[in-house]
C-alpha cells in the first residue's frame, strides 16, 4: 500500500470540495483518510498497518500525527492494536439481501400537524434506579461559568424563538462528536435538537408514521417508546429479545411488515444485551427492502467498559450501502444516481451523560428527510433555551464533555464491578447477570420461573430499593421470556452497594421460602 499516494488522493478530493474539510489539521486529515480507506475496503479487513514510526517517516509527518490517527481508529473499533502492531478490524459490512427493494418513503405523516408532547415521568433517585447518573460528580462550577458566558453573549433577538432545528453551534458540535465517537455518518444539517429522548420518540412516531401503521419494539422493551407509539395510535408489535438482541423471524416480516422499528442495539433496554453484528446487518437490509425506518436509541452508549467501542447502526447502514451498489437499486430495477440514505433515525440524549434536568436530546435523520422535518418544526414546534444549548456546545468544544465522560467511565466501571461482585457473592444461586459490558444498569435474570419479579420489585420498593421488574417491560401477548430485576449502579456509591444487595437478596429468598 502506497500510503503517500493514498493521502494525496484523499487530500485532492477533499480540497476540490467547497467545505470546511479543506481546513482540516494534518492529524484529522490522516485519520479521515485511513478511516475512509478502511470503510471503502481499500484497506482490507485483517491487513496490518505500517508501524507508527515507519508511516510517519514515509509521509514526512510527526509520529504524534500517526499515533493520533491510530488511536482514533481504535476508539471507533475500525482497527485493533496489540504488541505486534495495528491491524484493520475483521468486522465488515455484509452484502445486502438481493431482493427487490422499495425506496424509503419520503415526506411526513398526515398526522404530523397534530403533534403533542407526552408527559415524562421523573426518575427515582434511590438505588438501584436505572438511568440516573452520578449527579454529585457533575462539574457544576464549570457549567455555571459556561451558562453565564452564554447568557452574556445573547442579544435581544435571541430571546425570541430560536431555529426550529436548534442552535447551529450545538448541532455542529454534536455532529462532530458523533462522527468521531460513534461512527455516525451525518452533517449538522441532519441533527435536530429535542427536549430529550421522549420528545424525540414522540416526534418520530408522529412525523414518520400514520395512525394504524405498524411499529416493532423490543420485548422486553422501553416503556417510554411504547407510550409514544400508542399515543400516536400506531399498531405496536412486540418482537422477542434473546441474548443477541431483537430476534425478528421471517414470519414477522410477512405478517407484520413495519413502518418503524425501535431498537436499543448498543445496550438493550432493559436486558442490557448487545444486538449482534449479524442481526444488525440483517435488520438494516430487511428494513431497506420493506421501506421501513429503524429508530436507533443510543441512550447510554458513551459508557462501554469491556471490548472495543461499538459503532452505531446508522454508520454501519451507510457503510453497507456504500459497499454494495445493489442497495441503491430502485423499485424499477434502475440504479439510483445518488447513494441511498441509511434508513435509520438516530436518537441520543444528554440526560445520562450529563444530567436529566438539562432536557436536551437530539435526533439525526436521513438527509432526504432533513428539510421536510425542519419545515414541519418551523410550523409546529419553535425552539428556545438558546443559552442552555450554547453552553452545552461550548462544554463539548472545549474538551470538558470528553473529560467528564472519561471520569464517569472510570467511576461507573468501579461501581459496576462492585455490584457484580456483590451479586455473585449473595445471589449466584438465584439469578444470572446480563448486560454488564456497557451502560449504567445491568439485568438480574432469575433462575426459577416461579419467582414473581413484580412482587419482588414491589417489596424492594417498600424497603427503599428501586429495582424495576423485567417482566413489566414485556410488549405484546407473547409469553414473557425475561423474569428478574433491572439494577442501575451509576448513582450508587461503592460502599453502599454491598448492603443494598444483601437486603435485596433477603427479599428474594423470602419469596423463595414462601413458594
Amino acid at each position: 500500500m502506497d500510503y503517500l499516494l493514498l493521502l494525496n488522493s484523499f487530500s485532492s478530493a477533499k480540497s476540490s470540495l467547497d467545505s470546511p474539510n479543506s481546513g482540516w489539521s494534518g492529524q484529522r486529515k490522516l485519520h479521515e483518510c485511513l478511516r475512509q480507506a478502511i470503510r471503502s475496503g481499500t484497506l482490507a479487513p485483517g491487513s496490518r498497518l505500517l508501524a507508527s514510526r515507519a508511516l510517519a517517516t514515509e509521509l514526512g509527518v510527526a509520529r504524534n500525527t500517526v499515533l493520533y490517527a491510530y488511536e482514533q481508529l481504535a476508539t471507533e473499533g475500525l482497527v485493533n492494536s496489540d504488541r505486534r502492531g495495528t491491524t484493520v478490524s475483521l468486522l465488515h459490512p455484509a452484502r445486502a439481501l438481493t431482493l427487490p427493494t422499495r425506496s424509503m418513503r419520503q415526506g411526513l405523516s398526515r398526522r404530523a400537524a397534530g403533534l403533542a408532547c407526552l408527559p415524562v415521568a421523573a426518575d427515582l433517585a434511590a438505588g438501584f434506579a436505572p438511568g440516573v447518573p452520578a449527579l454529585p460528580e457533575f462539574p457544576l462550577s464549570i457549567w455555571r461559568r459556561l451558562s453565564e458566558k452564554a447568557w452574556r453573549s445573547l442579544g435581544s433577538a435571541q430571546l425570541n424563538y430560536g431555529a426550529p432545528a436548534g442552535e447551529p453551534a450545538l448541532r455542529s458540535a454534536i455532529a462532530d462528536h458523533l462522527r468521531a465517537s460513534r461512527g455516525v455518518r451525518c452533517e449538522s444539517s441532519q441533527v435536530f435538537i429535542t427536549d430529550g429522548t421522549q420528545a424525540s420518540l414522540d416526534l418520530c412516531a408522529r412525523a414518520f408514521a400514520d395512525p394504524g401503521d405498524k411499529v416493532w419494539i423490543e420485548s422486553p422493551g422501553y416503556g417510554g417508546a411504547l407510550t409514544a407509539f400508542r399515543g400516536a395510535q400506531l399498531n405496536v408489535i412486540g418482537i422477542p429479545v434473546d441474548e443477541e438482541g431483537m430476534a425478528a423471524q421471517a414470519g414477522d416480516w410477512r405478517r407484520h411488515p413495519p413502518r418503524l422499528i425501535y431498537v436499543t442495539p448498543s445496550h438493550q433496554y432493559p436486558s442490557g444485551g448487545v444486538l449482534s453484528l449479524e442481526r444488525r446487518l440483517a435488520l438494516i437490509a430487511q428494513a431497506r427492502v420493506a421501506g421501513a425506518l429503524i429508530i436507533e436509541d443510543d441512550y447510554d452508549s458513551e459508557f462501554r467498559y469491556d471490548g472495543p467501542p461499538l459503532a452505531a447502526m446508522q454508520g454501519q447502514a451507510c457503510d453497507l450501502f456504500d459497499a454494495d451498489p445493489g442497495c441503491a437499486v430502485g423499485v424499477d430495477g434502475t440504479v439510483e444516481a445518488e447513494p441511498a440514505d441509511a434508513p435509520v433515525l438516530y436518537l441520543g440524549t444528554f440526560s445520562k451523560s450529563l444530567f436529566p434536568g438539562l432536557r436536551i436530546g437530539f435526533l439525526v435523520v436521513p438527509q432526504a428527510l432533513a428539510e421536510p422535518l425542519r419545515a414541519l418544526l418551523a410550523r409546529s414546534a419553535p425552539r428556545g433555551r438558546a443559552a442552555d444549548q450554547l453552553a452545552l456546545a461550548e462544554f463539548m468544544r472545549n474538551g470538558q464533555f470528553g473529560l467528564h465522560l472519561r471520569r464517569m467511565r472510570r467511576l461507573y466501571r468501579q461501581r459496576r464491578d462492585a455490584l457484580i461482585a456483590a451479586l455473585q457473592l449473595h445471589m449466584a444461586d438465584l439469578a444470572s447477570i446480563h448486560g454488564t459490558s456497557a451502560g449504567m444498569h445491568l439485568a438480574l435474570r432469575f433462575h426459577s420461573d416461579r419467582l414473581d419479579d413484580m412482587q419482588i420489585s414491589a417489596a424492594a420498593m417498600n424497603a427503599g430499593i428501586v429495582a424495576p421488574a423485567l417482566s413489566q417491560h414485556q410488549i405484546g401477548r407473547r409469553k414473557p421470556g425475561w423474569s428478574g430485576l433491572m439494577l442501575g449502579y451509576a448513582q450508587v456509591p461503592v460502599e453502599k452497594i454491598g448492603p443494598l444487595v444483601q437486603r435485596l437478596a433477603a427479599i428474594i429468598r423470602g419469596q423463595c421460602h414462601s413458594l
